[in-house]
């Protein structure tokens, strides 16, 4: 399949034209309209900061439907221990740094370029992009943020200071507000071990279809 070149005009190709990596478009824009209509298609960027925007549709694609979450006896204890306070939208700005300049196993740490870092900030300042904080104390050790359309949470990224940090953010998400799907983009063990599943773009669309337009939940 070709890579497709955008314009300045606010259109994508299908997704279901993506590459056997995912890949689907190159160019083009961060801007909220463009980014927004991404979203909506199943597309999401990832690049790292020497490449040109890189626009992706895998398929399949991995999430979780939330009444699949799967807890640990260990996570539900650490759950109820107090030990954590969980917030949303308290802090977007730090929970993107964190995500920005946290290496991971699993993927490259330079992924969140700046200029996306910014771009994000402005989908939040806009109502789009959510953050889920968890703090001890008064100390934030981990979180995740992403885009909500309708009753589908996009998740982007998330961190962990302490053990399990980001973990408690993602079940806290599942089990506390009532998404009809959570889009995990890309498998990692980390989300698997909860639930995770990959599913074809064709049933992911035809749920962004059903569900992405709703009344969003955040």
């Amino acid at each position: 399949m070709p890579v497709y070149e955008l314009s300045e005009d606010l259109i994508f190709p299908h997704p279901l034209l993506a590459d056997d990596s995912g890949l689907l478009a190159i160019g083009g824009d961060l801007s909220p309209e463009r980014l927004l209509l991404a979203y909506r298609h199943g597309i999401f960027p990832w690049f790292s900061e020497e490449d040109p925007i890189l626009w992706h549709a895998p398929n399949p694609r991995f999430v979780l439907w939330p009444q699949n979450l799967k807890v640990s006896k260990s996570m539900k204890q650490l759950l109820r221990s107090n030990k954590y306070k969980i917030t949303i939208n308290k802090d977007f700005k730090s929970v993107i740094a964190n995500c920005k300049h946290i290496a991971r196993k699993d993927q490259p740490e330079t992924w969140i370029t700046s200029e996306m870092q910014q771009a994000y900030i402005r989908l939040h300042n806009l109502g789009y992009a959510h953050s889920v904080e968890v703090w001890i104390n008064d100390e934030l050790v981990g979180g995740l943020y992403g885009i909500n359309l309708g009753t589908v949470f996009f998740g982007e990224s998330m961190f962990h200071k302490v053990s399990n940090a980001s973990k408690i953010a993602f079940i806290y998400l599942a089990q506390s507000i009532p998404f009809s799907i959570i889009d995990c983009q890309m498998e990692t063990e980390h989300l698997k071990s909860l639930g995770a599943e990959s599913i074809s773009m064709e049933l992911f669309l035809e749920t962004l279809d059903q569900q992405a337009d709703m009344p969003s939940l955040l």
